[in-house]
């Protein structure tokens, strides 16, 4: 049972009674939702209170979008998770250690971000704070109208980032509003919070864990002229902190980046489509720089004017908590290039990952279910923890509520579905009762894979077998300069004409994923699979050739559409395995790209090929390549310029980790 809420959502005056808008539709609907009314809104709460005797001290809270708490002037916490808000999470959080007998100040800093996009479900006109304070098991405090509420006047927006991601902010200290989560701050002219009277949310506590935080100082911190440069030795995401004393006016100016330009500058302007440059207006006193939402950076440039001092800078790195559970193997110790390509994959699962697997860390920050797949598992099988790996089966079948063949990427208000990603969720099912060996959940999920296989047969399955999505994305490979040649996708619709062997392929390793499920659990397979493999050959496979077409009506043969084939296992004999094989050792696993290798280091460890899969680590222009190129997060693609926007801190390369692994992975994947 959950906790039952006796506080309510409260909020200010702009949203207390703003209806929700529904955000939610198939992609192919497309829908125009204005959101300039209501976007970046910084909300503050503050509440004192009097305590006769402390004990165990329990908070039950949320926030729309998000909110950071702060005890007696003290920070305790951030989130929730992105999540749904008909399944809308709330944290549980002991904050025994903040409160003291006497008068006490709770003080929240909420963030309605209100643009439609990959993070949180936003645009949505939902804003607000709850939560109930339990000591000793009894409610002490809870959230109503008696709370004072203002909004932060400090923050002005610049520009926005990403995919409308992220906004870029002035920071003006001229505000009167820092300081709010002191007990001595001076609230006399705030306003009493007002309760929202259309709050629908239905409130689950958060499963998955809250994030932990690190300082990290700078390695290198060099004046050049006026201007500071710092260098925190790796990509991490979290937020620059610091102190600065200058005259009232004063601005600086604040560029972040991810590498360096070839003159020594940092490249604020990131190849991932986000311009991370912000100025900040002193005040005349000591000021604080205050980052509400996180970057994805490394380097940092400061424009100081004359007669300011800067002091006090840190790197507050945020990240889902991890500890290392997992090594290299054995044979792969003392090789320094896999040693290095571990290294750079580990790091990525501890530093990288937040409170969802997000592809990146910069342009979307998003939950996306089919690469996240692959890195679930890799933060699994890295940290021993499997409580990402159950935050994205359940929140992809809980998207079921907008398409019934599930949502691609989760818990935003931004609607995207590839075809082949739904699929992958019930692999990720297996994958999971592999390595931990959970019965029940794996009895929870089966239902759920067969009612998704079961959507894919109705709405896509032909009579001969075949699948055919026409009306969701087909991504096949991305970027799309790795599709050598593949049938053409039409650019409107992101589907194919006709069946093709990619999601074919995709069809029935999912079909063979539920039948492991089943035989797991005693059941008779979900569906015999002799017909529709017999179809996929008769449709695709080149008998004089020993090869794979791309699909019916097209005799051209690539490298992306056989490297499939063989991850999935759907080779029909010896010779059309090698086949394949002699394409790969040829053209090496650096000729494909985001989703087609772990597929095919699979089909190399489902087939004991140990020596070539070795060859694909090695390869020079691929993961080794990263490496050569100063990456201390894994690249979205092989190298800096492998794509026209390319992340420098994208989880998906990381999934070569299990490879790696001491562990039995042929026994996972298998």
């Amino acid at each position: 049972m959950g906790h039952n809420f006796k506080g309510v959502w409260i909020t200010d005056g702009e949203f207390c009674n703003l209806a929700p808008r529904n955000v939610f539709h198939r992609e192919k609907d497309k829908m125009n939702i204005d959101c300039s009314e209501h976007r970046n809104r910084h909300i503050l709460f503050r509440k004192k209170f009097t305590l006769d005797k402390t004990g165990k001290a329990v908070m039950f809270i949320s926030g729309d979008d998000y909110y950071k708490l702060y005890i007696n002037g003290s920070f305790v916490c951030q989130g929730p998770s992105p999540c749904y808000h008909s399944n809308y999470n709330y944290n549980v959080v002991d904050v025994s250690a903040y409160l003291n007998e006497g008068e006490n100040l709770i003080a929240v800093h909420t963030l309605y971000h209100g643009l439609i996009n990959r993070v949180w479900q936003s645009g949505d006109n939902r804003h607000g704070l709850i939560f109930d304070l339990e000591v000793d098991g009894k409610c002490v405090l809870s959230t109503d109208e008696t709370f004072l509420t203002k909004p932060h006047d400090a923050f002005t927006e610049t520009h926005t980032v990403g995919y409308d991601t992220q906004f870029m902010e002035k920071q003006d200290s001229n505000s009167k509003m820092f300081g709010f989560e002191e007990r001595d701050f001076d609230d006399s002219d705030w306003s009493f919070a007002k309760k929202n009277n259309f709050a629908d949310h239905t409130l689950v506590e958060q499963k998955s864990k809250m994030l932990v935080f690190e300082k990290a100082e700078p390695v290198v911190s060099e004046m050049r002229g006026n201007t500071l440069y710092l260098d925190f030795g790796m990509v991490y995401a979290g937020y620059l902190c610091m102190k600065a004393k200058g005259k009232k006016g004063d601005e600086l100016v604040i560029k972040c980046g991810q590498e360096l330009l070839d003159d020594g500058s940092v490249r604020y302007e990131l190849r991932a489509n986000c311009k991370y440059i912000e100025p900040w207006i002193l005040s005349g006193k000591e000021d604080s720089l205050e980052w509400f939402d996180f970057k994805a950076f490394r380097y940092v440039e400061i424009d100081i004017p004359e007669g300011v001092e800067v002091y006090d800078i840190y790197f507050n790195i945020r990240h889902y908590p991890f500890e290392s559970a997992s090594a290299l193997k054995p044979e792969y110790r003392g090789n320094k290039d896999l040693e290095a390509i571990w290294k750079l994959c580990e790091d990525t699962m501890n530093y990288a990952v937040q409170e969802v697997i997000q592809d990146c860390c910069e342009r979307e920050k998003g939950f996306y279910v089919g690469d996240g797949c692959y890195t679930a598992l890799t933060h699994l099988l890295l940290s021993g923890d499997d409580s990402i790996v159950r935050k994205l089966i359940d929140d992809a079948f809980f998207s079921s509520f907008i398409s019934e063949s599930l949502m691609t990427c989760l818990d935003g208000s931004f609607m995207q579905e590839i075809a082949e990603f739904s699929l992958m969720v019930v692999h990720l099912v297996l994958w999971h009762y592999r390595v931990t060996g959970d019965k029940e959940y794996l009895k929870q999920n089966y239902p759920k894979c067969v009612k998704l296989l079961e959507v894919y047969r109705r709405d896509y399955e032909r009579d001969d077998g075949l699948i055919n999505v026409t009306d969701k994305w087909n991504l096949v490979e991305w970027p799309q300069n790795y599709h050598d040649g593949y049938v053409k996708i039409d650019n409107d619709t992101k589907g194919c004409a006709e069946p093709h062997v990619v999601m074919c392929g995709h069809y029935l390793e999912a079909i063979s994923s539920a039948n492991k499920i089943a035989k797991a659990l005693g059941k008779e397979p979900y569906r015999d699979t002799a017909e529709l493999y017999k179809a996929f050959l008769d449709a695709f496979y080149d008998k004089e050739k020993h090869v794979f077409c791309d699909s019916l009506s097209s005799d051209h043969v690539s490298i992306v559409g056989n490297l499939y084939t063989f991850g999935f296992g759907l080779c029909p004999d010896k010779e059309c395995e090698e086949n394949i094989l002699n394409m790969l050792r040829e053209r090496k696993i650096s000729s494909i790209a985001l989703f087609t290798y772990f597929p095919t280091l699979m089909g190399l460890v489902r087939c004991d090929k140990w020596d070539d899969l070795k060859d694909c680590l090695l390869d020079e222009g691929a993961w080794r390549r990263i490496v050569a190129e100063g990456g201390t997060m894994t690249f979205e693609g092989w190298g800096k310029d492998t794509k026209w926007n390319t992340s420098l801190c994208h989880l998906t390369m990381s999934a070569v980790a299990p490879f790696l692994a001491d562990v039995d992975i042929k026994k996972i994947l298998a």
